[in-house]
């Protein structure tokens, strides 16, 4: 067989087009490789699967490669992907979680975890089971003398009841929200954990569902909250509806976005230093006086950090990428962590992200108080944001030095995580000091493409800026 294994084993998890680079095949060698990485001959591997088409199957023919290696497969079926962490949580045990999250139909993958919802990336496994894999491709698949066993576990009402645990709505005002499930998961997961379809207390919340039955063909839109044209069906229906608030998951139900009474997003940012403050109070009530670490990415809004350390915390800034934070979160011991891209990470959690988590962080701090959303949320959104914008570029070294040579003189660089320019007469300045801007420039891991992320403390200086730089990066050599 000829496997392009670099093109479907990516820095955080595989992902591949169905039949084509993605096959039952690879899936049990890659199932064999894991066990054995993992050494979890005689032990118990969490499998769990979307709502895609081909996910039951590959579910299976995991299951198969994983018996062979002499691991006991525990099947949690349908879930969303921060059910599969919560079952390796729970029962301490590494997982396998079928799904592309939101890349289209035509798409699947696997999000491995160790054991205690630890993620796995090239750097600390996932380079290993796919070289295990592709022995496996090519010798055939070597039956261990004692095959594992197989049984199924439902989790769906244990994952609700433990984050109600972690989050009291019971005490908020009557609220009505708009969610879109885009046909994802969270048509499941919300109705068990928000809604009526569970045995655990009715909530002051009237959900209005929107594309809740899951289809793996996504009939209504892409389930990829990031694409503002996705969000177009819910900022109406918020509208229509009268709502307090729209809440959009995407495929795997592990992000979630907010959109505000008017229908405008509210930034992942903004959700960040909620979740964060929130998070904060929390922990100085159970540890007072222990020290508070919570992680940012770089590209989240300053705002994220000010409220961190203006609230008594530690605040750390990261790398982007899902299996580097949450190894921070571990190092930190950080309490929480969030993302410009909307992945939130809660130690509570076992340092893994879960997107229901945070939208009940932002229904219960919201619904305590009376002001619209839209005015709420303004206070965690006082600069400017251009969000990220990828440009197709043939020579990335190029083009980044182009940015470099025209703002050497007007800022200062750092390469902690591609390129970030801050302006040089306002470093160390507080934010009322005067105008001040960054941006950062990233490569991508898998295209040519440039990510630019800018950020100012007025709108007019943050589109000067962004245009400059687009111009400088877009520009024909």
């Amino acid at each position: 067989m000829n496997i392009d294994w670099d093109a479907i084993v990516k820095t955080y998890d595989v992902r591949g087009l169905v039949g084509q680079s993605l096959t039952t095949q690879i899936v049990t060698a890659l199932a064999a490789g894991f066990v054995d990485e993992l050494g979890a001959a005689g032990k118990d591997v969490i499998v769990g699967h979307d709502m895609r088409d081909s996910s039951p199957e590959f579910a299976d023919a995991f299951a198969i490669g994983a018996q062979a290696r002499g691991a006991n497969v525990i099947s949690i079926g349908l879930c969303s992907t921060d059910e599969s962490y919560f079952a390796s949580g729970v029962l301490d045990a590494p997982a396998a979680m079928f799904t592309a999250s939101h890349n289209p139909a035509s798409y699947n993958g696997i999000k491995f975890s160790r054991a205690g919802a630890r993620g796995i990336s090239l750097d600390t496994g996932l380079a290993a089971i796919r070289d295990r894999a592709k022995v496996y491709i090519e010798n055939g698949l070597e039956e261990v003398d004692q095959p594992g066993s197989y049984r199924d576990m439902h989790i769906l009402m244990q994952y609700a009841s433990y984050l109600r645990e972690l989050v009291d709505l019971s005490g908020i005002r009557q609220l009505k929200v708009v969610v879109d499930a885009g046909n994802g998961m969270g048509g499941m997961t919300v109705p068990a954990v928000l809604g009526h379809a569970s045995d655990l207390q009715q909530l002051p919340l009237e959900i209005i569902p929107m594309y809740f039955e899951l289809d793996g063909t996504f009939p209504n839109h892409e389930a990829n909250p990031l694409d503002p044209k996705n969000l177009v069906d819910l900022q109406a229906a918020v509208l229509e509806h009268g709502a307090d608030i729209g809440l959009a998951f995407d495929g795997d139900a592990d992000r979630c976005f907010v959109i505000d009474e008017k229908g405008q997003p509210v930034t992942p940012s903004a959700v960040a230093a909620i979740v964060a403050r929130r998070e904060i109070a929390r922990e100085k009530k159970v540890n007072p006086g222990a020290p508070i670490t919570v992680l940012h990415n770089l590209l989240t809004s300053k705002i994220v950090a000010e409220v961190i350390v203006e609230d008594g915390a530690r605040a750390v800034k990261t790398k982007v990428g899902h299996s580097l934070i949450k190894d921070k979160m571990a190092e930190t011991n950080a309490i929480f962590g969030g993302e410009h891209s909307a992945h939130y990470y809660f130690r509570d959690f076992w340092g893994a992200d879960n997107g229901m988590l945070a939208a009940m962080h932002v229904l219960a701090e919201y619904g305590s108080q009376d002001l619209p959303l839209s005015q709420f949320a303004k206070q965690y959104n006082p600069y400017y944001l251009s969000g990220e914008i990828n440009s197709t570029v043939s020579d990335v070294p190029a083009a980044k030095a182009r940015v470099q040579a025209a703002f050497a003189d007007r800022a200062e660089f750092d390469e902690f995580d591609g390129i970030t320019a801050t302006n040089t007469q306002e470093l160390g300045k507080p934010a009322d000091a005067g105008s001040w801007w960054w941006f950062n420039v990233r490569s991508s891991n898998t295209e040519p493409l440039l990510r630019l992320n800018v950020e100012a403390s007025s709108e007019a200086q943050m589109i000067q800026i962004r245009d400059e730089v687009l111009n400088l990066i877009q520009q024909k050599a």
